[in-house]
């Protein structure tokens, strides 16, 4: 049986992966051992994607991201143009640290924008949208708007991508979708029709 996924004749994909039907691997991309990456995905141009990591089913990763070991991405999660993971709190070229890579985790539909650098041991909350250039070192609350260096929340963001305003009883409404959102006690949640 052939393989039931693409990947261009530069793409290097080493032993013992795994990858899912549908999906796309591009120019000059490594996909190291024991990588498990699900169905539909688009990996990038020049992405190297380190042992052990594991995307979600439509993961997107545009080119020239590093995805190192220890990052776990859900299904819908957005990978902007050269965005880094990393995975060692204190790296020295001397020390070796392998046995303290750290987990960070990815939750389903969260977008991070390019050049943003994710450090590691942190988890970014469903549907949250972090801004190009951030610098983020802290957990990411879901449908988060963040911004800067280091990253701070500014807001929140729908399941479309859309700034989400909140009026005095907590409600919102994504201009694109008509999705209702309520707000209360720093949370946001998306509102489930009634059937």
């Amino acid at each position: 049986m052939g393989k039931e996924y693409f990947a261009h004749k530069t793409a290097v994909i080493d032993d013992g992966c795994s990858i899912g039907k549908g999906t796309k691997i591009w120019h000059f991309t490594h996909i190291m051992p024991g990588c498990e990456i699900g169905e539909k995905c688009n990996i990038g141009q020049n992405v190297v994607v380190s042992p052990q990591v594991r995307l979600g089913k439509n993961v997107k990763v545009q080119n020239n991201v590093s995805i190192y070991t220890g990052v776990i991405c859900e299904e819908d999660v957005f990978l902007g143009p050269s965005m880094v993971f990393t995975n060692i709190i204190n790296p020295r070229s001397s020390v070796i640290r392998k046995d303290e890579y750290m987990k960070t985790y990815v939750e389903k539909g969260a977008s991070i924008g390019a050049n943003a650098t994710i450090i590691c041991g942190i988890r970014i909350g469903k549907y949250a949208f972090i801004g190009a250039g951030a610098v983020v070192n802290k957990d990411v609350k879901p449908y988060s708007l963040v911004v800067g260096n280091p990253g701070r929340p500014i807001g929140w963001m729908s399941e479309f991508g859309h700034r989400l305003l909140f009026d005095k009883k907590g409600s919102a409404q994504c201009s694109e979708s008509k999705e209702k959102y309520i707000l209360k006690d720093g949370v946001v949640n998306k509102i489930k029709d009634a059937d």
